[in-house]
């Protein structure tokens, strides 16, 4: 896929989840997506699969908050197969922890879907939600 289809991609399935759809950017992951969260978190790892990736990362942290993340993308890179998403995600923690998160992930794209990725986050507001 070009430069602009892999950005247009990634830009509509933030979009969706902005909207409602929770699985629309999960959508977008391989089978066998190498996801690494940096950091030494409870969910810091390199996550080989998308249900690794799920289990390990989506599922705890989901459980930790109330609601959803509501994200706001505020701007998407693109070069080739290398789309950069930088957007902030919000939302409250079950202990009153406010999550007010900025992220941003370098992902590679190939065929329509995300093959590997890393997300750049602050880590210490993850922590807190385990506390």
């Amino acid at each position: 896929m070009s430069t602009s289809e892999n950005k247009k991609l990634v830009q509509e399935a933030f979009a969706a989840w902005a909207r409602g759809d929770g699985n629309a950017v999960f959508n977008l992951l391989a089978d066998d997506v190498r996801w690494t969260v940096i950091g030494s978190t409870p969910v810091s790892r390199t996550y080989l699969s998308k249900r690794e990736f799920f289990d390990g990362a989506v599922k705890p942290l989901s459980e930790k908050i109330s609601g959803a993340i509501q994200p706001t993308v505020r701007e998407v890179y693109a070069d080739g197969d290398s789309v950069i998403v930088q957007w902030d995600g919000r939302a409250t923690g079950k202990n009153g922890t406010l999550y007010n998160q900025t992220y941003c992930w370098v992902m590679r794209l190939q065929g329509g879907k995300v093959r590997e990725g890393t997300a750049y986050l602050d880590t210490e507001l993850i922590s807190q939600l385990w506390k």
